[in-house]
């Protein structure tokens, strides 16, 4: 199987990051529905095939990602030298490539042996202490083999109560971000999301804490009653209208099951999946659900990882939460594209896209005592849709926010007449090989990504172009590099095929700037300045 580009990217990343670090654990950060599955199996299957002695342990905490990254590995390739040990999907079985789940093999060190490379999915579940059946295991896997090494990955790399996942004492100690959601969803890989303010709200007052989030027993007994739930589901039919996968997110047991029974009751087609739901009958609803013969369904701490239906056209989040994590999670199970419609509605009952903001721009849990800040989001007074704070129109409805007020008109050096290009925030940039439409030469372009509602940016470097032209672009992107930390050799101390993708892999290692300013030139932008803050 092709991988797309940026999935190829990450893996390039990935080797680039281990060349230039001789210790230590990176994660990739790919968001939800980006095809972590495919990168798993490529990495897996590029490791083995080049060094043939290679023996990697896949790991996770979810037998349906050891089902999913088992099925996308045999895809890639199907002779695959491949174990399954998941006492949950009852196979006990290790090979050179063994797939697993933690809870199966914690203990099993002696028996698993000598392992040169551990992927774990999820790896966001892993303990910043030295505890925990992760810690464990990796632990024991290190005195067979000191030189063993870990690679993460993950859509959220943080923990409530300890922040990111790469401050000490974590197990890992860089991110590597190869690929933002706006740009897949500018490319039409994701389904973007439409967030509603809903009428009714859930409400939290007085429901204690435990561990940086809210305590279910509380939660559910303050959010769970038939005044509150009748309320919600007929708001969401109302809402709904033609929509034909309803999924919705309760506090608990009790509260799942309860709105189950309201859409019942209001002539919905419901159903519900709990932890303690049988395989076969879970397997029959979700089957039921895809085809279209049940149109909701409620669930607890259930329908998050590992779930995967593209068509959810509404979600529902009646579950408050103080874990971004979580909120990504359940936002992340409408953003597949879809056969039917361009994208999903998000009614948010319980604060959450309030609390933690857009979902392109998520800010990792605060540490107890940081406080818990604003969320960079407002309401669009037209249709209630949930935008990021910089936005100056709704990306639902069109709405132009006011402007805000003019600073002092301020000369600078190297603008005269006090003229300046529009600012956008930077949520990730792209470099890439690019041939001329003109002229048929290779060059080097970056494209820069804003907000959904913002227009990616891409700049060109025609660095193999004679005289003054190639000089410049080679400049640039050497200046580029230094602003960003980014390690170049000289390019003419390589050849031109090579020299590029040498380029383009150092630079995707590099942060991208949190703002540039641009100009229109003509038909396009002009990039006139960076700024890394």
């Amino acid at each position: 199987m092709i991988l797309r580009d940026y999935q190829q990217r990450a893996i390039d990343d990935l080797y680039r990051w281990f060349e230039a670090y001789e210790s230590g654990n990176p994660c990739l950060v790919l968001p939800t529905g980006s095809g972590k599955s495919h990168i798993i199996a490529a990495i897996c299957k590029q490791a083995v095939t080049t060094w043939p002695e290679t023996r990697i342990l896949m790991l996770t905490h979810v037998k349906e990602l050891i089902e999913q990254n088992a099925e996308k590995m045999r895809q890639h390739w199907p002779d695959a030298p491949l174990g399954i040990y998941s006492a949950g999907m009852g196979v006990k079985k290790m090979d050179q490539i063994t797939f697993a789940s933690i809870q199966s093999v914690r203990y099993l060190a002696d028996q698993i042996g000598y392992i040169d490379i551990v992927l774990i999915d999820e790896c966001h579940t892993v303990s910043h202490k030295q505890e925990g059946g992760y810690r464990w295991l990796l632990s024991d896997l290190k005195k067979i083999n000191p030189y063993l090494r870990v690679i993460g990955l993950t859509a959220t790399p943080y923990r409530l109560g300890h922040g990111l996942i790469i401050e000490e004492p974590a197990l890992f100690s860089a991110l590597i971000e190869p690929v933002t959601i706006e740009e897949l969803v500018f490319k039409k890989h994701l389904a973007p999301l439409r967030s509603k303010v809903t009428q009714f709200k859930l409400d939290v007052k007085g429901v204690g804490k435990s561990g940086g989030e809210y305590i279910e027993s509380q939660l559910q007994k303050a959010v769970n009653s038939k005044s509150q739930n009748l309320r919600v589901v007929r708001e969401v039919i109302a809402w709904a209208e033609d929509r034909k996968a309803w999924l919705f997110f309760c506090a608990g047991v009790d509260h799942a099951i309860a709105i189950r029974d309201v859409l019942r009751d209001e002539g919905i087609a419901a159903e519900c999946i709990l932890g303690e739901t049988p395989k076969q009958e879970r397997e029959q609803i979700i089957a039921d659900y895809k085809a279209g013969k049940i149109r909701a369904l409620t669930n607890a701490n259930v329908l998050t990882t590992g779930f995967d239906y593209p068509n959810i056209d509404l979600i529902a989040m009646l579950r408050p939460t103080m874990s971004p994590g979580l909120y990504v999670q359940m936002a992340g199970r409408g953003m597949r594209p879809k056969e039917h419609t361009d994208h999903c509605m998000v009614l948010d009952f319980a604060g959450v896209v309030e609390a933690h903001g857009p979902i392109t721009a998520v800010q990792p849990p605060k540490k107890p005592g940081e406080g818990t800040g604003e969320a960079p989001s407002k309401p669009c007074p037209e249709c209630n849709e949930i935008c990021h704070l910089s936005v100056r129109e709704c990306p639902s409805c069109g709405f132009q926010f006011p402007a805000p007020a003019q600073k002092k008109l301020q000369l600078r050096d190297i603008d005269i007449m006090g003229e300046k290009g529009k600012e956008m925030a930077v949520t990730g940039w792209t470099w890439r090989r690019h041939i001329g439409h003109n002229s048929g030469k290779l060059m080097i372009s970056t494209t820069y990504y804003g907000a959904l509602s913002d227009q990616p940016v891409t700049e060109y470097f025609p660095v193999l172009h004679e005289g003054y032209a190639g000089e410049k672009a080679i400049g640039q992107i050497y200046k580029i590099a230094q602003q960003n930390h980014v390690s170049l050799a000289k390019v003419t101390d390589l050849d031109p095929e090579n020299g590029l993708d040498y380029i383009v892999i150092q630079m995707n290692l590099g942060k991208p700037p949190t703002n540039i300013e641009i100009k229109r030139d003509g038909k396009f932008n002009r990039v006139i300045k960076r700024m890394w803050r």
